[in-house]
């Protein structure tokens, strides 16, 4: 299939909006290949996520720029335009906890990944064979207290000098500092249980037994300032009873982070996930 365009696009509510981002591609030639639109009704806030393949005729970063006008600039809304062709490149970091990144190597490996992996940054040298094991470079910058600026500043060197324009922290238990988000220059995504504020610091799933928890599970979402309070893009849960010890509970929080980190990653590869505010609109 030709290369296709994708628009991620949301403002202010207006009649007709539909019919002129579509009446624009089939004006000029273009197919449409998906569309999905959702009006939060609340704010009267429009969004939109279409993909298109341009006529042959018509060169791509022109028909690019075309449409961002129509979108900006006459119908006065935010946008957000990728090529399908273009694979993002996509860096981990990790500690010591290697299930998260078992999981999106291996699905990377079966070809569910559209994106190129570039490496891996950790805190700790003890998954350097796992990355081995996967053919990726994996640089190891210890973190202390008293190093965590200097180590911070290796990591930001590292990722721009390799282009990243997606990071995933798989279970990477270091905060980032306020100084690495503003100079990260790329989405970061997290994953951890969803017990927060509850059961906070070490051994949550040991802390939830002793509570008698009914449901565990598992958020992914954009990093922030605020800690675990970005944008979340995928969650999931799971029941379970007083039969279930501790070690069970934590094979099933590990099962539910996997999925859960998977599908955010897979949905911002694809271009599905827009942020407003502080949530998303995550198109289908």
């Amino acid at each position: 299939m030709s290369t296709s365009v994708i628009a991620l696009l949301h403002g202010p509510d207006k009649p007709g909006l539909v019919a002129k981002t579509a009446g624009w591609i089939h004006q000029r030639g273009g197919n449409v290949l998906h569309a999905d639109q959702h009006l939060d009704l609340d704010e009267n806030i429009f969004f939109q996520r279409v993909e298109w393949q341009p006529s042959s005729d018509r060169e791509l970063d022109e028909e690019m720029q075309s449409f961002r006008q129509l979108v900006e600039g006459e119908l006065g809304m935010q946008l957000r335009l990728a090529r399908s062709d273009y694979r993002l490149r996509v860096a981990f970091m990790v500690t010591k906890e290697d299930h998260c990144f078992h999981d999106l190597a291996l699905r990377h490996r079966a070809g569910e990944l559209d994106a190129d992996l570039i490496g891996v940054l950790s805190n700790h040298d003890l998954l350097s064979d796992v990355a081995d094991t996967y053919s990726l470079p994996f640089v190891h910058i210890p973190v202390t207290k008293d190093s965590k600026a200097e180590a911070e500043a290796r990591q930001l060197d590292w990722l721009a000098e390799n282009k990243i324009d997606l990071l995933v922290l798989a279970r990477y238990m270091q905060v980032l500092s306020p100084e690495f988000l503003e100079k990260v220059g790329c989405p970061v995504i997290n994953i951890h249980h969803s017990f927060l504020p509850s059961f906070a610091g070490a051994k949550p799933y040991h802390q939830a037994h002793k509570r008698g928890v009914k449901l565990i599970g598992a958020t992914a979402h954009f990093v922030t300032q605020d800690l675990d309070e970005g944008p979340i893009i995928e969650q999931d849960v799971a029941r379970v009873s007083h039969r279930h010890g501790t070690k069970e509970l934590i094979e099933r929080g590990r099962d539910l982070e996997k999925l859960v980190l998977a599908a955010a990653v897979r949905r911002h590869l694809q271009h599905r996930v827009l942020v407003y505010g502080n949530k998303t609109v995550v198109f289908d």
